[in-house]
């Protein structure tokens, strides 16, 4: 099976599994966990925060940072695509009452200043209380732009507004941009941050912000079912990803570059060639045809959104080579 619908389909290598086996562990809920302390404390140096905290999934993550910045009937402001908006079951508004105000994002991820200056609420009674922008990096495979994160951050200090980042690829960001985690997010008061997407880990992400936040948001994980126990076992997949798989995104990267190369060759349209996601262009009646010609040579690819391909470490050169000499026949057909 070639799987290219997304990086989360990544799978532990033999180290890794051996480090998850013989993981001290304690009781996470308790704080005792050292392997699980190792990790946060990991993530809070490389991001540059005061403290982080261990979640089973960045869904949750994400959730939680919103119940924290926010209260019952205040507002975060996203863009229209962002994950924590778009693709996370309305979360913070079914669980958190807390209303989204997405905005139109500009065709390299940012957000429109102006435009979202128009979305901040009057104090006064008739409005929801804005109390937080949130951006995405990378947004759809595009990173953020250094100079942009400066500049909203700095908006949000203008405007008494709280910055979150999801950050579930940040490190795709980092890796592209050629600058440490902390160069990107210094401009914002929280991030999260995934460990099982392009990072290998087979779950978990962190939050990432100040000893008072993240104080907070112990309760709220609490609260929504992400307390785990002995759950060094995860946290050593956590450790070892974040010290042996981020410099090699830059290999994913180039493997998409490649394989954008070689689909335009074919006279397909590439829509986006960021660090690891392409986008396709292809004609409404030849979806269902492709889709059931890759299935059926074991090769996946998402059509659920757009049509998309995700490289990752499980997505090898040769591999990448069969995906294309699958589409050449198809074309040829």
């Amino acid at each position: 099976m070639i799987d290219l619908r997304s990086d989360t389909v990544t799978q532990p290598g033999a180290e890794m599994l051996r480090k998850m086996t013989s993981a001290a562990t304690g009781d996470d809920v308790y704080g005792d966990d050292p392997t699980v302390n190792a990790l946060q404390e990991k993530a809070a140096a490389l991001s540059g925060k005061q403290a982080a905290l261990f979640f089973p999934s960045g869904t949750q993550a994400n959730l939680v940072a919103l119940l924290s910045h926010c209260q019952r009937g205040d507002e975060y402001i996203a863009g229209q695509h962002a994950h924590n908006y778009r693709y996370e079951a309305g979360g913070a508004a079914v669980l958190g009452s807390i209303q989204p105000q997405p905005v139109m994002e500009n065709a390299d991820g940012t957000l429109p200043l102006d435009i979202v200056r128009e979305a901040i609420k009057p104090r006064d009674i008739h409005f929801a209380r804005t109390r937080l922008i949130s951006i995405e990096n990378t947004h759809h495979g595009k990173v953020l732009p250094s100079d942009w994160l400066a500049e909203v951050f700095a908006f949000s200090r203008q405007h008494q507004l709280a910055l979150h980042t999801d950050g579930a690829r940040i490190f795709n960001a980092a890796v592209a941009s050629g600058q440490p985690l902390d160069a990107l997010s210094r401009y914002c008061d929280t991030l999260s941050i995934c460990l099982s997407k392009g990072l290998g880990a087979p779950v978990g992400s962190l939050l990432c912000g100040s000893h008072e936040f993240i104080e907070e948001t112990c309760r709220w994980r609490k609260m929504t079912g992400g307390g785990m126990r002995q759950a060094g076992i995860l946290a050593a997949a956590g450790i070892y990803a974040l010290d042996n798989n981020v410099e090699r995104l830059a290999e994913d990267h180039e493997n998409a570059r490649w394989l954008a190369a070689e689909l335009t060759e074919l006279g397909i349209e590439v829509i986006s060639r960021q660090t690891n996601m392409l986008f396709i262009g292809l004609p409404e009646a030849q979806i269902a045809p492709l889709q059931q010609w890759m299935d059926a040579r074991n090769i996946r690819i998402s059509f659920g959104y757009g049509t998309r391909l995700v490289t990752h470490l499980n997505t090898p050169r040769p591999a990448l080579q069969k995906v294309v000499e699958a589409w050449k026949a198809f074309l040829q057909q």
